[in-house]
């Protein structure tokens, strides 16, 4: 009979500092997908990397109508044409062709980095809105809704929306 009293008083102690943890935090979560998304500044720094990436492809199909029309032309000349000049166009079509592909490269990392460099400083603002929301509501945690794998409760997205403006 002792032991299943200090049995009992365990499983009190134990089920009341259980409930007292859970009753002391506070969740909340937010769609960072649609702040992303809806947010003016993350728009416009998309029409940039749009705009960015049109005169990369536009430069790149200048540079690859140069080099078929190149092509063509030294096909069509290779008969009437010595070993030492077919020799010389095959060496100038090889530069061309490592040219472009260098091109293609830098401007994918180009376009990445000012995909960053634009990007970065939208989400650090995105997650300092949040923190000061979800911190003024008093919540101890805020979940990002898109990557839980169960959200139901208090969504501060449009809170979040509110102070950054939009």
């Amino acid at each position: 009979m002792k032991q299943f009293k200090t049995l009992l008083i365990a499983a009190l102690i134990v089920f009341g500092t259980t409930q007292s943890i859970t009753a002391q935090t506070k969740m909340a979560h937010v769609d960072t997908n649609e702040l992303i998304t809806k947010m003016p500044a993350m728009i416009e720094a998309q029409k940039q990397l749009e705009k960015l990436s049109k005169q990369y492809d536009a430069e790149f199909k200048t540079m690859a109508d140069e080099y078929y029309a190149k092509l063509k032309k030294y096909d069509e000349e290779a008969a009437t044409i010595g070993d030492k000049v077919n020799e010389e166009r095959a060496k100038e079509v090889q530069e061309m062709e490592k040219r472009i592909r260098d091109y293609r490269e830098t401007a994918q990392k180009e376009l990445q980095q000012k995909e960053s460099d634009l990007a970065k400083p939208l989400m650090d603002k995105i997650k300092a809105s949040i923190a000061k929301v979800g911190k003024a509501k008093g919540f101890n945690y805020v979940i990002d809704v898109n990557s839980a794998i169960y959200a139901d409760g208090i969504d501060i997205t449009t809170d979040v929306k509110k102070d950054l403006g939009f």
